[in-house]
């Protein structure tokens, strides 16, 4: 059988981890079931050791199946990237598909879309988690600024980053679809089962806080929820599963400061993949107290376990929660947050939010993904 099209998708595979390689590796294998060819080009080198602030870059897990995974990509070597931008523009791809989430890698990837598109053929298209950065440095506008004139069009995945985007660009095409499911970390495992494997009590209120922690998803503001006297009162507990990405003192020191050591239980290593349903399926209710945000991998992989959640009204994070229906759309406050989590188990709302959930996800699908790149590149097409 040929093969429909040539993919080619430039980003962080592995032997990397995390939601990046997840993400591309995920869209890769959505393209495959359509009978596609894929290849990903991912980096040798992603972020230098002194700039990346987890413990390993690396995964240790097997390799994914089935996918052709090329690890080629210096992302500190300019003469690198001329090199993988040849290799990739010879290939005649019909879609180079780049996913773009920081300026630091805007002179790399854009010089390698350059010399991709001088073939003259091959539309390269970027998928945006941010254009504009949570956490802020000198340069990033004018880095932002060349990553948008390097590609052919975009997809965002919250309608913050579409107002973010056309800050920089207001004729190339752009879209909006939403985050797809993350539905690669494994099946439902019922939650009696799932916590006698983490070694919690089958009958106990959880829940959960999950992914890498940086200072502006809000974890201080969740553990000083969790401080009020009528959660303690509630037994409620907090399982916090996710690798500290900025200092993790002043976490530990709120801990301290409100005694919730028999309340909150750190479990601060990477989750490889295949701990993932484990946390997910323990939990009762995801809760993701951002303070500024654009959008998450942590609610896809919420609705593909079918889990409510309680999230806060910043960037595009209430677009996929529906407040009363899936779960709370809430302010990044303390009191809200307690508020939040205390009506849950007070009015007994689990079963009704697993339902909506249920029927919520079947919007997020892969294939809706597909569809809107394959548009915009249609509007590229008409554009020119």
């Amino acid at each position: 059988m040929t093969a429909k099209r040539k993919i080619v998708i430039v980003g962080s595979a592995y032997p990397l981890r995390g939601g990046l390689s997840a993400y591309n590796e995920r869209l890769a294998k959505a393209y495959l079931q359509h009978g596609d060819s894929v290849n990903i080009y991912t980096f040798s080198l992603q972020y230098p050791n002194f700039l990346f602030p987890g413990k390993t870059q690396y995964s240790s897990e097997p390799p994914p199946k089935n996918l052709d995974i090329k690890i080629k990509i210096n992302s500190i070597n300019p003469f690198n990237w001329f090199k993988v931008g040849k290799e990739i523009k010879k290939l005649k791809a019909d879609i180079v598909i780049i996913k773009f989430w920081i300026p630091f890698m805007a002179p790399c990837l854009g010089k390698i879309a350059r010399i991709i598109r001088k073939n003259k053929y091959s539309k390269v298209i970027s998928i945006i988690d941010n254009i504009i950065p949570h956490e802020k440095r000198p340069g990033d506008f004018l880095l932002a600024k060349y990553w948008v004139k390097s590609v052919d069009g975009f997809v965002v995945m919250s309608r913050a980053v579409l107002d973010d985007l056309n800050i920089f660009d207001k004729q190339k095409p752009k879209l909006y679809c939403p985050h797809p499911l993350y539905d690669n970390f494994g099946k439902v495992i019922k939650k009696e089962e799932a916590r006698k494997m983490l070694g919690l009590s089958e009958t106990g209120k959880y829940i959960l806080s999950f992914g890498f922690i940086r200072d502006y998803k809000g974890l201080d503001l969740l553990l000083e929820a969790m401080a009020h006297d009528e959660i303690k009162k509630a037994n409620i507990k907090l399982i916090v599963a996710g690798e500290f990405y900025t200092d993790s003192i002043p976490y530990f020191e709120i801990i301290e400061k409100y005694k919730l050591q028999d309340t909150v239980i750190m479990s601060n290593d990477f989750i490889p993949d295949g701990d993932v349903a484990k946390y997910f399926c323990a939990s009762d209710i995801v809760v993701q107290p951002y303070k500024n945000a654009t959008q998450s991998g942590v609610t896809q992989i919420a609705y593909h376990f079918e889990k409510p959640m309680i999230t806060t009204n910043v960037g595009g994070l209430a677009e996929i929660v529906p407040n009363g229906k899936v779960g709370y759309v809430i302010e990044p406050d303390i009191n809200q947050l307690a508020d939040a989590i205390l009506k849950f188990y007070d009015q007994e709302k689990e079963s009704e939010f697993i339902k909506n959930v249920v029927i919520e996800k079947q919007k997020y699908s892969w294939d809706k993904m597909i569809k809107t790149i394959d548009e915009v590149i249609e509007k590229s097409n008409i554009e020119k």
